[in-house]
């Protein structure tokens, strides 16, 4: 009985250490940055940042900082007549979505010391401030003008349209819209080093204002924004 007790110990105990080393591995607190492409955005679609808290073994909760530009699905961007300046035909608002998260990780499977992947499932919740900003456009007051103006999309003839407007033109005269959005998504962590983070973030995220967001008027427009992303983040945990 005692040389089979003996044998189990001897077998096991790697594994003992394993457990323990991954107890080793848990870490206190979490901050993470990084850029997020969507399907409601450009080729980046915004910024994000998170701090996370433990809680218990596997838990940890988080408060998340989302900037992000969101387009109507319809956008085109085309080329003028007038010099091969580019702008989006029809657009007659921009919406930047300043986004604010309160949130729940759960950790699903931990990785080794200096090795593997942890995936984490997590749930965010929280307020969304949406700016509604009009969509500048350069062009020519008439055809004898080859000096630009610059003025909110309307209803300028095609033909007289150089270009859009200069960046964050016209954000001053931004309107607020308020919402609210929801976020599920699995984050893989695939940092080599116990100290900093790398890896990505996939999942579903749903915003929905108070009224309707005219960014195309010749289109349907709405109020909620369900998109899919992708995060690229790097950060620090101790």
């Amino acid at each position: 009985m005692g040389k089979k007790l003996l044998l189990i110990l001897i077998l096991f105990t790697p594994f003992f250490g394993f457990a323990q080393s991954l107890e080793a591995d848990n870490y206190e607190s979490e901050f993470i940055w990084g850029v997020n492409k969507n399907t409601a955005g450009g080729l980046i679609g915004g910024v994000v940042a998170r701090k996370s808290k433990r809680l218990t073994d596997r838990m940890y909760q988080s408060f998340g900082l989302e900037l992000m530009n969101v387009k109507h699905e319809r956008e085109l961007r085309v080329t003028s007549y007038q010099g091969g300046g580019q702008f989006i035909y029809g657009k007659s608002n921009y919406l930047y979505a300043i986004r604010l998260q309160y949130g729940r990780e759960l950790v699903l499977f931990r990785k080794a010391p200096d090795q593997g992947v942890e995936i984490k499932a997590i749930g965010a919740i929280g307020p969304s401030i949406g700016l509604l900003t009009p969509y500048y456009v350069s062009y020519f007051a008439n055809n004898t003008d080859y000096d630009l103006s610059y003025a909110p999309y309307s209803d300028q003839d095609f033909s007289t349209i150089y270009g859009s407007g200069r960046i964050f033109q016209g954000l001053f005269e931004s309107q607020l819209r308020i919402g609210a959005n929801l976020k599920a998504a699995l984050s893989f962590e695939l940092g080599s080093q116990k100290s900093h983070v790398t890896g990505f973030e996939v999942g579903f995220l749903l915003d929905a204002y108070a009224g309707e967001i005219e960014l195309m008027p010749a289109y349907d427009n709405s109020s909620v924004f369900p998109t899919a992303f992708i995060t690229l983040f790097y950060g620090r945990r101790r």
